[in-house]
């Protein structure tokens, strides 16, 4: 059931846009925050609409103004994979009632989206306009016919009735992205030449004829929102004359909002990572607002209230949509209104634990979150019994074992040899393009002090130390070392390891060799290849490094259009032992990012390389059987680490239990996803 229609609001005057009350007519969202549409993998899971039910919950709770859930296909030919979540009988609209329920129960509203995966399905079935294979997946789509279309759309309708008979509040209907609708709309999927192809009147044909009859289907009060991609950053996609034309259509066919889509999963510019500027798209939804009457949401990378604010104030949206910030922190919207920003998980755009996870067939969670899509299994309860607990390390899974510890009620002191809480953090926030890191160290500050966390920095522990402290419980969280391999003259002045670079800020030459192509080699040569610098806080450099025309003029965004590259400081030479490709390691999302980066920075990647000795001439080293010599001025090593768990040792031989987490437990690469989750778990078990 819909709440009735209602203004009363309180509007902070800090963020008064944010929480300005948004008039469908016919209902009232409370304030402009949608909870964004993002598939978590609970769907699929036994006793999933349990874990689901919880997770919406909490969000509701934290006082968003609507929720649009992960895409639901519409039929068995809509799958994003085998057997994923499907509305298509009245058992799964019963199923659905937990949903709905559980959100209503904490006052919010909620749609669910519709998405017909068309030739972006992962299994045999998959159907699009035109048989045309998508570059990212394994399978060739079936041409549908015109019987198939008339199928679909009334799939679609269908859908649409059964989430309504399940309590939804209204549907997204998915038009973004490159999924169905998308395909039969660009000439890049659609080699039709019936009705449905050719001009662009007949490949737009059918989000209207969706939209129309889902409208008549549902009644006046259902809220339908289209998700429509106003930049395709593909080539072949629409032009922004065609997109204002399709918006103007949706609207008149019976659409509530529109909702803005950013580029196609195939294109080759990213929309979501944490280099992508904030808000770096909502000049598109800006522009559209000029060319129809219903509310524009606009999306992508807003994060924190200040960027929404600001989006909103100038005239840039309706609302705004976020959906891996209410991963981070699910009182997102409640925080805000409390003016209490300082306090809000920040969702760092990292990809590592809600898409990475998605796309590995994954429950989705959050890095800087672990509790995201596991709220009915780690809880963190006050305790009954206090302990005293010693922390060593305040690095990310220091820190979150600390805040975690502090807020169940311990009484928790954690100590660190830096200046500084952050650890590894502080050396990644340095890296052009992850900058977010800066807010994630913000936030644990907080907690700790929210928590009475007693720190001490600038203390270098010793066992005498942690043992006449008397504490109940020892955790160290020293993290790591750099790993130094054997190489002839890896004493020389010529070699640094990447502490040297980020931390110490010795100086490094024009001709640079970087020894190991994981996360860590990816991080130092993008940080030389900017000289530190970032377009990451500039939304129009950024835009003209990836090859993006904001007048619009060109078709998506993109064609014909020459990315404009600030050349590299440096020469750099990335090297390693093994073949294949480069960061192969790095985030499945977010690896092609990082590689393409330095290409376009003119990186010489080098593999299946021995290195024989580092000397005055530069870097010896074999390839294919064939002596080289690589002249440089810097040889700088990152070879992976080894734990720095100097403690453990001696505090066990005295017969005293200590936890070890982090990157002291395990070092093979820096994994904060992993360092914070085994904090919040321990913390919750102590």
């Amino acid at each position: 059931m819909l709440c009735t229609h209602n203004t009363n609001f309180d509007i902070p005057m800090k963020y008064k846009h944010i929480f300005e009350p948004l008039d469908l007519g016919f209902t009232t969202l409370k304030n402009r925050i949608l909870m964004g549409s993002m598939h978590t993998g609970l769907e699929e899971e036994k006793n999933g609409f349990e874990k689901i039910a919880h997770y919406y919950a909490e969000r509701a709770k934290g006082g968003v103004g609507l929720i649009v859930t992960g895409g639901i296909a519409p039929s068995i030919q809509g799958w994003t994979g085998p057997f994923s979540a499907r509305m298509t009988t009245k058992k799964h609209a019963r199923k659905h009632k937990l949903i709905t329920d559980a959100v209503h129960k904490e006052g919010g509203k909620i749609c669910m989206q519709i998405l017909h995966a068309g030739r972006y399905g992962y299994h045999p079935f998959i159907v699009a306009p035109s048989k045309i294979k998508s570059p990212i997946t394994p399978f060739k789509p079936f041409k549908l016919k015109q019987s198939g279309i008339k199928r679909t759309i009334h799939d679609f309708v269908n859908c649409a009735k059964l989430s309504q008979e399940a309590g939804y509040d209204g549907v997204e209907i998915m038009g973004s992205e490159g999924y169905l609708i998308n395909e039969f709309i660009a000439k890049r999927t659609n080699k039709r030449t019936d009705n449905y192809g050719g001009d662009y009147e007949n490949r737009m044909r059918l989000p209207i004829e969706l939209i129309k009859q889902t409208r008549e289907a549902v009644g006046k009060e259902f809220i339908i929102i289209y998700r429509l991609s106003m930049l395709d950053l593909v080539e072949k996609g629409s032009s922004w004359e065609e997109v204002v034309q399709l918006a103007k259509e949706i609207e008149n066919a019976g659409a509530t909002i529109i909702n803005t889509g950013i580029g196609w999963h195939e294109a080759r510019i990213p929309t979501i990572a944490t280099s992508v500027p904030r808000a770096a798209f909502t000049w598109v939804t800006q522009k559209m607002k000029q060319e129809v009457s219903i509310p524009l949401i606009t999306s992508n990378r807003i994060n924190m209230p200040e960027t929404a604010e600001k989006v909103l104030a100038e005239g840039h949206a309706d609302m705004i949509s976020m959906a891996r910030p209410f991963l981070a922190d699910p009182e997102w919207v409640n925080k805000a209104k409390s003016e209490k920003e300082d306090e809000i998980n920040t969702c760092i755009g990292c990809n590592q634990a809600c898409l990475d996870h998605v796309f590995l067939q994954k429950v989705a969670s959050c890095l800087v979150n672990p509790r995201a899509c596991h709220e009915t299994e780690l809880n963190y309860y006050k305790t009954d019994k206090k302990k005293k607990i010693a922390i060593v390390g305040a690095g990310p899974a220091g820190m979150s074992v600390a805040a975690i510890a502090g807020q169940r009620g311990h009484k928790v002191t954690l100590f660190d040899a830096d200046k500084e809480i952050g650890g590894q953090f502080n050396i990644a926030k340095q890296i052009p393009g992850k900058e977010e890191f800066y807010e994630t160290i913000r936030y644990f500050k907080k907690q700790l002090e929210l928590h009475n966390v007693i720190v001490k920095l600038n203390r270098r522990v010793a066992v005498d130390d942690l043992i006449n402290g008397n504490f109940d419980e020892i955790i160290i969280a020293t993290g790591i070392k750099p790993r130094m391999p054997k190489i002839e003259g890896i004493e020389h002045s010529k070699v640094l390891n990447y502490l040297d670079v980020l931390k110490f800020k010795k100086p490094v030459g024009k001709r640079v060799a970087v020894i190991g192509a994981g996360g860590i080699g990816f991080d130092v040569s993008e940080y030389l290849a900017h000289e530190g610098e970032s377009t990451s806080q500039n939304i129009d450099a950024w835009l003209k490094e990836w090859g993006i025309d904001k007048s619009l003029k060109s078709r998506s965004g993109i064609e014909g259009v020459v990315s404009e590259i600030e050349p590299s400081p440096r020469e750099i030479f990335m090297f390693k032992r093994s073949k294949g490709k480069f960061g192969a390691k790095l985030g499945k999302t977010t690896g092609w990012i990082h590689r393409s980066t330095l290409k376009k920075k003119k990186v010489q990647f080098i593999n299946e390389v021995q290195y024989t000795k580092i000397d005055d001439e530069g870097l010896h080293y074999t390839q294919n059987k064939e002596q080289k010599l690589l002249k440089i001025d810097n040889v700088i090593i990152c070879a992976g680490q080894t734990p720095f768990k100097e403690l453990v040792t001696p505090l066990e031989e005295k017969g005293i239990k200590v936890h070890v987490i982090g990157g002291a437990d395990i070092a093979a690469e820096l994994d904060a996803k992993r360092a914070i989750n085994q904090g919040c778990r321990l913390a919750a078990e102590l």
